[in-house]
């Protein structure tokens, strides 16, 4: 099991009150794939996470698989993919596996009316051309 690991001032003792040096509380968010029968992480913030609003109408997001087992070669032409208003939904699998999907996407707008979060796996975010600024939970990245 790997040790401890602490940066900044912590509690004395897990799932307590914290107080901030003003006296109000830190809000405590436990991080886990696994919950308390894994590895976690307990972090402590200043002001509370983003709170969840409300949750849409979910929708599959599985890969139609064309061919399995496919050893041939194969040239992907990726920048004719069709451009489609929402991000989410023009994401396109291209190669998938157990463990990996790769995904070619041409979004027409930003997300702008709600946020996303891949709770399942990372995400990288390829920009082959375009402008903006990409908003992340690490703040925006400007392309």
């Amino acid at each position: 099991m790997p040790g401890f690991y602490s940066l900044g001032s912590i509690p004395r003792k897990r799932h307590t009150q914290f107080r901030k040096p003003d006296g109000s509380l830190y809000a405590e968010e436990l991080v886990s794939t696994e919950g308390f029968s894994s590895l976690y992480s307990l972090v402590y913030h200043a002001y509370p996470p983003t709170l969840v609003k409300e949750l849409g109408v979910p929708y599959a997001v599985e890969p139609k698989i064309a061919r399995e087992k496919h050893l041939k070669h194969t040239s992907l032409i990726g920048f004719n993919i069709k451009p489609e208003d929402d991000y989410l939904q023009s994401r396109k699998p291209v190669l998938v596996n157990n463990d990996l999907h790769i995904s070619l996407a041409a979004p027409r707008t930003s997300m702008t009316g709600y946020f996303y979060k891949n709770s399942q796996a990372d995400e990288v975010v390829f920009i082959h051309q375009g402008s903006g600024a990409l908003k992340t939970g690490f703040g925006n990245i400007k392309f």
